[in-house]
């Protein structure tokens, strides 16, 4: 049970806002388009649907935690998957370091997994609003091995 007024969530919701904007800063385009892809790439309006979803989800997720704890620990975690996750555009698009971007998103899945981990030791509700991102990692880490493997050093 949420004890706290809707209104505490604003700096959460801020947060993931700023982390998310790197998606904004570095788009895919032409460069991105050109590279060779898995037949089952998702089409690129699926992308930004599906991280507002779970953007909204891990901020509702560390919310909770802070509710329930204040400033606890598991909240670094949160902070690290985040800052992780926005890294992976700057690398992937920014850079067009698709190998690179291949290592880091494997360090994203481990501190998003780690994320899920220790909020479910806290509120079973806050680590499983986390799933459906691990998922979504998983298939953006097979994603991302995929076009390393049909692109060669043209990635």
């Amino acid at each position: 049970m949420i004890d706290a007024p809707l209104w505490t969530i604003l700096p959460f919701i801020g947060v993931v806002f700023l982390a998310s904007m790197t998606g904004a800063i570095f788009r895919p385009g032409q460069w991105y388009d050109e590279l060779r892809k898995p037949s089952w790439t998702p089409p690129g309006f699926v992308f930004p649907l599906v991280w507002g979803v779970l953007y909204v989800a891990m901020a509702y997720s560390a919310w909770r935690i802070w509710d329930l704890e204040g400033f606890h620990p598991a909240l670094a975690v949160w902070g690290l998957q985040l800052a992780l996750n926005a890294l992976w555009s700057a690398v992937f698009f920014g850079m067009r370091k698709p190998a690179l971007a291949l290592a880091e998103v494997a360090l994203l899945w481990l501190a998003v997994a780690a994320n899920l981990y220790v909020f479910a030791q806290i509120d079973a509700i806050a680590g499983w609003l986390l799933a459906p991102y691990l998922v979504w990692v998983t298939i953006a880490a097979t994603l991302n091995l995929q076009i390393v493997r049909l692109n060669g050093k043209a990635a």
